[in-house]
């Protein structure tokens, strides 16, 4: 979906930016939100960074131990 943004501040900011990097409009505008989110992902807490892997783990179940190395080896085609 196309995003259009019809603010003057934007629009010289984006220009302003341009001329720094020698880039297009879309290379200026891709590179300030992956920096944008860089630098407040950078700014979260310990919690808060790992509260998706946290999800994750707690949407995978409990850990079901088993014999890892004769399922490694059954995986590989090797005999135990």
């Amino acid at each position: 979906m196309p995003l259009y943004i019809k603010d003057t501040e934007v629009d010289r900011l984006t220009n302003e930016l341009i001329g720094l990097t020698k880039t297009s409009k879309v290379d200026a505008v891709k590179s300030a939100l992956k920096d944008a989110i860089a630098s407040r992902k950078a700014k979260l807490s310990m919690r808060e960074r790992l509260a998706k892997t946290l999800a994750m783990a707690e949407a995978a179940g409990p850990f079901h131990p088993g014999d890892h190395r004769r399922e490694t080896d059954e995986m590989w085609g090797e005999d135990a």
